[in-house]
C-alpha cells in the first residue's frame, strides 16, 4: 500500500503557530476527567492523577493533549456547569505547565468558549456542531475545530446503524459541515475532519472508513483518526479493553498510510514510535526513488 500524500501542502494552523501536515501527523493524547469513561473509568478524574497523566503523556512525546469532561457514549447526565467544573481547571493548569497545544473535547458551546479563554486551542466536538454557537465561538476565539460524523447525537445508544456507502455518507455529511465552518469565519487551516469511528456505526461500518481513508484525506482538511481501544477493534478481534494496544497501534500505522494527520491515542508512546517509522520508511523509499 502506497502512503497517502496530499496533492497540495496540508497545513494546520493552531494559534500563532501553522504545522504542515502534508507527511507528517501530530499525536493527539487523551486526557479523561470522567468518571464512566470506556478506558480505564475515573483513572485521570482525581486532579493530582489528571496532571500526572499529563505529565506522562507530553514526556511520550504528544503534540495535543485532548482534554475530556463527558464521554460519548450513554451514562449518567453530566450538566454544562458540572462539565465546566471538570474541564476548564485542567486547560487552565495545563496551559501554565506546557507550551503544547490544548484540545478541548465537548459539543456545548459555552464549555468550548470557557476552555478558549483559558488556553485551548481547538474544539474537538463527536456532534458535529450540533450547538448553533460552537463555530461562532470557536471564529470569535480564533480557535479550530474538529468537524466529527455522528448520525444521531452523543449519549445515545445507536445500535443498529444503516448506511446505503457509509463512506460516501461520511465524506458528504463532513463537507457540509467543513462549508458551516468556513461560513462561520474559520479558515481552512482552522478545520480538522473526523469519521466518527464507532458513532452511528457498526464495527463492520468504522473498519471500511479506516480503511477508507485516503478518500476521507482527499476532502482536502487535516484527518483526525481516533481508533485507539475502540470498540470495533474489541469486536473484530475478540478483545477486551485493556488487550487492544496491538490494534490500536495497527489502525494507526493503517491510518497515518491512508492519510490520517491527527492520531487520537491512548498509548502516546507507541503511537509517536509508529508514526515516526512510518515516516522514515516513507522518506527512505523516497529517497530510493529519486
Amino acid at each position: 500500500m502506497q502512503p497517502y500524500v496530499p496533492s497540495a501542502p496540508l497545513l494546520l494552523r493552531l494559534g500563532e503557530n501553522t504545522y504542515d501536515l502534508t507527511h507528517r501527523a501530530l499525536v493527539m493524547g487523551i486526557l479523561n476527567r470522567t468518571k464512566d469513561s470506556f478506558f480505564s473509568p475515573a483513572a485521570t478524574y482525581d486532579l493530582d492523577d489528571c496532571f500526572r497523566r499529563a505529565e506522562q503523556l507530553v514526556n511520550d512525546g504528544a503534540d495535543i493533549l485532548d482534554v475530556g469532561g463527558v464521554k460519548a457514549g450513554p451514562g449518567d447526565d453530566v450538566s454544562e456547569s458540572e462539565e465546566l467544573d471538570r474541564v476548564v481547571p485542567v486547560i487552565e493548569e495545563l496551559r501554565r505547565r506546557f507550551e503544547l497545544p490544548l484540545s478541548i473535547d465537548t459539543w456545548r458551546a459555552p464549555v468550548a468558549q470557557a476552555c478558549f479563554l483559558v488556553g485551548a486551542q481547538i474544539g474537538n466536538d463527536i456532534s458535529g456542531f450540533a450547538d448553533e454557537q460552537y463555530l461562532a465561538v470557536a471564529a470569535n476565539a480564533g480557535a479550530a475545530v474538529v468537524a466529527t460524523h455522528i448520525r444521531l447525537r452523543p449519549r445515545v445508544a445507536d445500535p443498529s446503524p444503516h448506511y446505503d456507502n457509509v463512506t460516501a455518507t461520511v465524506v458528504a455529511f463532513l463537507k457540509e459541515r467543513r462549508q458551516r465552518a468556513l461560513g462561520a469565519g474559520l479558515s481552512h487551516e482552522q478545520i480538522i475532519i473526523d469519521a466518527g469511528l464507532d458513532l452511528g456505526k457498526t464495527s463492520g461500518q468504522s473498519l471500511q472508513l479506516l480503511r477508507d481513508s485516503s478518500v476521507l484525506a482527499a476532502v482536502g482538511s487535516p484527518l483526525l483518526l481516533s481508533a485507539s481501544n475502540k470498540t470495533f477493534l474489541g469486536t473484530l478481534f475478540s478483545l477486551e479493553v485493556t488487550d487492544r494496544r496491538e490494534a490500536s497501534l495497527a489502525a494507526a500505522a493503517l491510518g497515518v498510510t491512508g492519510g490520517c494527520r491527527i492520531l487520537r491515542v491512548h498509548d502516546v508512546r507507541g503511537t509517536v514510535r509508529v508514526r515516526d517509522v512510518l515516516l522514515r520508511l516513507s522518506e527512505a523509499r523516497t529517497g530510493a526513488h529519486s
